[in-house]
């Protein structure tokens, strides 16, 4: 059952984001980048509302009340990266325009790439090191003064459930530069989406946000380790099942 309800969930992304990536790219040239990105995030409630129904994944959010409320301030949010899940609920659910960090091969993919081309994004070449981090921190700063919510995941790629990857400061490295806060994010996307796995599980995906940190007068990987801290500690509080060995201490 969970094999067929994966396929006709794929069949249903690869049918749906064809007609809204052309429509994404045709509009791009005539509206503007924020109205073009709740475009965008009204086909990832669908994605997401699609997920519910057909796959039975069902998100369990706490913490929303610790994001900023005012409409102009800044943030760069870091979250952990478990599946694709988390980057489809994202935009859902986050009151401000969010502005993701990705490597810039995604923007070859077809249709799905093509519109997110056309989003005012941060796509960076990784092979350039230092002048891919001076366009974060410039496309960055750029963009929080215009109210959008920067959003990195630290770990750079999707980690398995129960596991914890290599924490990289680049997120907190803008932050401090901006002068902005942080704000940690714990996903268990795992327990129903699997990282290296087509079947997905049905079930609920915790979403914790944490309460953001400030940046001031902060050293960037001080800063990460405090952040990666706060986030394993709740994704074992999240979910014991995945990590036994923590549950013994």
């Amino acid at each position: 059952m969970n094999f067929i309800r994966s396929l006709l969930h794929l069949l249903w992304m690869a049918i749906t984001v064809v007609p809204w990536a052309l429509f994404v790219v045709v509009v791009s040239y005539f509206i503007s980048s924020t109205r073009l990105y709740w475009i965008c995030a009204a086909w990832l409630r669908l994605a997401v509302s699609s997920g519910t129904a057909i796959l039975g994944i069902r998100n369990r959010i706490q913490g929303l009340e610790n994001l900023p409320q005012g409409s102009k301030d800044p943030a760069v949010l870091l979250v952990k990266h478990q599946s694709v899940w988390e980057t489809f609920v994202m935009p859902t659910i986050m009151p401000h325009p969010l502005a993701y960090v990705f490597k810039k091969e995604l923007l070859y993919v077809p249709f799905f790439g093509w519109a997110m081309a056309r989003m005012d994004m941060i796509h960076i070449d990784r092979s350039q090191k230092s002048r891919a981090f001076a366009k974060v921190v410039q496309q960055g700063r750029r963009l929080m003064q215009e109210g959008v919510w920067v959003i990195m995941f630290p770990e750079g790629t999707r980690t398995e459930r129960g596991q914890k990857g290599d924490y990289k400061t680049g997120g907190t490295r803008l932050a401090v530069a901006a002068g902005v806060p942080v704000i940690p994010i714990a996903v268990t996307s795992g327990r129903c989406w699997p990282r290296k796995a087509f079947i997905k599980r049905p079930g609920i995906v915790d979403i914790s946000i944490g309460q953001p940190i400030p940046s001031e007068g902060r050293m960037a990987d001080e800063l990460m380790a405090e952040v990666e801290a706060w986030i394993e500690a709740e994704m074992q509080r999240l979910d014991p099942e995945a990590y036994p060995a923590a549950a013994l201490h």
